[in-house]
């Protein structure tokens, strides 16, 4: 992180005074969901090392049982549950193709 960054003073939402302000802590917070993907990545990578057949790469009922853990935290958190879900399922939908393709590039090497 800069050294600009790093001094950062966080701004609640209620603190932010200028658009400025409030652009700031978003960029800040997208930072932050930029590494938490790239760590959650690491583990989809680790999932596609594992598993053995294109088709393992989805699972309807784990898929299924993410998706209402999503939608219950975005509930306790006030976000619309809906929205969560779309991203989830667009995320999910991401790591089940990026683990197809790792696992049949593999076997279609071995």
């Amino acid at each position: 992180m800069s050294e600009n960054r790093s001094s950062h003073q966080i701004k609640t939402p209620a603190q932010c005074e200028t658009k400025e302000d409030v652009r700031a802590e978003i960029d800040r917070l997208d930072q932050i969901l930029i590494n938490l993907f790239a760590e959650r990545h690491g583990y989809v990578t680790r999932m596609a090392a594992i598993k053995t057949d294109p088709h393992e790469a989805y699972d309807k009922a784990r898929i299924e049982a993410v998706i209402e853990k999503v939608r219950a935290r975005a509930l306790e958190k006030k976000l619309d549950e809906d929205q969560a879900e779309l991203l989830w399922r667009t995320l999910i939908d991401w790591n089940v193709n990026f683990e197809k393709g790792v696992i049949a590039a593999r076997r279609s090497q071995g």
